[in-house]
């Protein structure tokens, strides 16, 4: 395996099966004894992380308050 310019690797397809990364996933690399592992990293572990993926969906559509008016019904 080799390492790009931008100090980036390829991730073989069976380990990417095996830990389940799908594209978008945050994976990090940790050293233990001299060793360098990759640790998939599960959703859910930081407040607010589920709704990460949406942040700035809607950028640009409307104000907050437009949504919030929109949203409440009145």
């Amino acid at each position: 395996m080799k390492v790009t310019t931008k100090g980036q690797v390829t991730i073989p397809a069976r380990i990417r099966e095996y830990l389940n990364i799908t594209p978008h996933a945050d994976v990090d690399f940790r050293v233990r004894d001299g060793d360098v592992l990759l640790v998939k990293q599960e959703r859910g572990g930081e407040p607010g992380s589920r709704l990460d993926g949406l942040r700035g969906v809607l950028k640009g559509t409307r104000t907050t308050r437009e949504w919030m008016r929109a949203t409440r019904g009145s």
